[in-house]
């Protein structure tokens, strides 16, 4: 009795729970449900061209390399006016108190003298011009005692036009001063017919001093003296004569200051620069 009441109350008790279980699924089930959410999903269609069945499809050639050479467009210049050649006048010839001046200074084979004749020359050759007439040409000159030309050779030229304007210039010069010595006076000389330069006064402040002794090679020989194992002596300065020792140098042109100096510096400067 008492095991058959012990199996009811565990019955009752399933009976119980299976019912409570069955009448909570009723009620959940009789709720309303919850209102989904709503998702908008968008798909882009996306066109492509489908080739025919019966043409072969074939991967795209990749283009050949473009190997021809670039040509580079040179922007048009406009051409400029063509620039005028460089010139320079004639310098003025010597004048009349210069060429007095000359005619007695017998320093250094008759300096003045010498360089008053080139100017005379180059006095008559006329205007210089850049370009192909420019040039040089160099003389070797003989002046008899009075004056006059006793001999004239060219001895090079770079310019046909300078050697024809100094000859023309050399047959027509008027006529000269005695030579300072009374000697034929023998000189060379060379004339710049050039558009920047036209020679330039030389300075005559050291013209007094001795001439330096000129270089001669001690064991030269010649071919004609006699043979001798010594060297020969170099020799000694040459002193001025009885007569140029009273003569006193003649600085009229140039000074023995600093300014001379300077100018002499510039002189060199403007005549031995080139490209200007």
């Amino acid at each position: 009795m008492v095991k058959f009441s012990r199996l009811g109350v565990l019955l009752l008790l399933s009976l119980s729970l299976h019912a409570a279980i069955i009448v909570g699924w009723q009620r959940a089930g009789a709720r309303p449900a919850p209102a989904p959410d709503v998702i908008e999903i968008r798909v882009a269609a996306q066109l492509r061209e489908v080739p025919p069945a019966d043409v072969e499809t074939r991967a795209p050639a990749t283009a050949a390399p473009d190997v021809r050479p670039r040509q580079r467009r040179i922007p048009a210049v406009e051409p400029k006016a063509a620039a005028k050649p460089a010139s320079l006048a004639a310098p003025a010839p010597p004048s009349a108190e210069e060429w007095q001046l000359a005619s007695s200074y017998k320093l250094k084979n008759s300096k003045r003298y010498r360089h008053n004749w080139g100017q005379q020359v180059r006095s008559m050759m006329g205007t210089a011009v850049e370009g192909s007439e420019q040039g040089m040409v160099r003389f070797r000159i003989e002046i008899a005692p009075d004056g006059t030309l006793a001999n004239a050779t060219e001895l090079w030229s770079t310019s046909k036009t300078a050697s024809e304007r100094a000859w023309k210039a050399i047959k027509s010069l008027p006529p000269l001063p005695p030579t300072p010595t009374g000697k034929p006076l023998i000189f060379e000389r060379t004339i710049s017919f050039m558009p920047y330069e036209t020679g330039w006064p030389p300075s005559y402040t050291l013209d007094c001093l001795p001439d330096p002794p000129a270089f001669r090679n001690p064991f030269a020989w010649d071919g004609k003296s006699p043979a001798s194992p010594s060297p020969r002596q170099t020799p000694e300065a040459q002193q001025p004569a009885a007569d140029e020792e009273a003569v006193k140098c003649v600085t009229d042109s140039t000074a023995e200051t600093i300014e001379q100096e300077e100018g002499e510096m510039k002189r060199q400067v403007e005549v031995y620069r080139w490209g200007r």
